[in-house]
């Protein structure tokens, strides 16, 4: 494939990921502090569709687009900055990949308690600090991701 596209797709997979990430990450976490079920739900419910649409194709679009540059460009594996990079990508996945079942469990004890018109369970809340941890470990994870793709470092 011709470098240039190449280069395109994963800028724009990557800005799509980011944007999807921190967006989502934002708007969830400012319904779930307004404790409105209502609120809630409609960002938690199109947050989980959101990582279906957007965030799987982006991170599978992220690592193919980064080999094939690897591959274009000549760039090793064992380059300190591409090292670093795939280490971090792969934490901060490890970090997303729970993430997105916490957010379907919380999306479904949302809509438990609507139906019943009760609150949400205490393990809501659990959830939620969880959900906020792993989103705090990740998200500084893909800015040096980023900073590495960029600049290429020694």
């Amino acid at each position: 494939m011709d470098y240039e596209l190449l280069k395109w797709i994963h800028i724009l997979s990557s800005t799509i990921l980011f944007g999807t990430g921190i967006g989502s990450a934002f708007y969830m976490f400012m319904a779930n502090r307004s404790k409105n079920l209502s609120a809630m739900y409609f960002a938690v419910r199109h947050v989980v569709i959101a990582d279906w649409l957007f965030t799987t194709p982006s991170v599978i679009i992220q690592l193919l687009s980064g080999i094939g540059l690897l591959v274009t460009t000549g760039y090793d594996l064992s380059d300190t900055w591409v090292l670093w990079g795939i280490i971090l990508y792969l934490c901060a996945g490890f970090c997303w990949l729970p993430v997105v079942w916490i957010q379907i469990r919380m999306r479904n004890m949302i809509k438990v308690a609507l139906e019943s018109d009760t609150d949400v369970p205490s393990e809501y809340w659990v959830f939620d600090r969880w959900w906020i941890l792993l989103g705090s470990l990740a998200f500084p994870m893909i800015v040096v991701v980023f900073y590495l793709m960029v600049f290429k470092p020694d």
